[in-house]
């Protein structure tokens, strides 16, 4: 997930990505969004990565990607006429707890990303899920479930395997577009 708070180069760190991951477009707030949201397209096509764009349906589905929404938004009518003539248009939405997977299940997500489950740098000091809740919430969930949330830093492996533990499907990180 890229953020333009937390630094880092969005097109070198998605240049690194092994083929089959994704990129999650946030920079909501800033100028140039649609350019660097075009480079990064480009670089996805070329490397064989999803790229979705956070908020905003019209950007994603100019540049053919998926779209990732916050926790309570619903996808516009646009986007949701996409999804019915096109396959393969993802849909993900960010959750915090039981509630909003359901909800993620309800309105046809594809993935929900479950967070935070270990302390992060995005939220210090905030409360998290920690293994065993982050467990129960995606064992019950309707849809699949990844991890958010702590993943990066000197714990990596560790809380990454955790996370599979727990059931996770893939895993996303901010920290690790702003890694040096």
């Amino acid at each position: 997930m890229t953020d333009e708070r937390r630094g880092g180069d969005p097109l070198a760190a998605a240049s690194a990505l092994p083929r089959g991951a994704g990129v999650i477009l946030r920079h909501d707030g800033a100028a140039g969004r649609a350019a660097l949201a075009g480079a990064l397209a480009r670089i996805c096509r070329m490397r064989g990565l999803r790229l979705l764009v956070a908020r905003d349906a019209r950007l994603a589905l100019a540049l053919g990607a998926g779209l990732h929404l916050a926790e309570g938004m619903r996808p516009p009518a646009c986007f949701r006429a996409a999804r019915r003539r096109r396959r393969g248009v993802l849909l993900t939405i960010a959750a915090h707890g039981p509630r909003a997977l359901a909800r993620a299940a309800a309105i046809g997500a594809d993935l929900a990303l479950l967070s935070p489950l270990f302390p992060t740098l995005s939220h210090p000091g905030g409360a998290v899920l920690g293994p065993v809740r982050f467990a129960r919430f995606a064992r019950a969930a309707r849809l699949p479930v990844a991890a958010l949330g702590g993943l990066t830093g000197a714990h990596t492996r560790g809380h990454v395997r955790a996370a599979a533990r727990a059931g996770a499907v893939a895993f996303a990180s901010v920290g690790g577009f702003s890694a040096p």
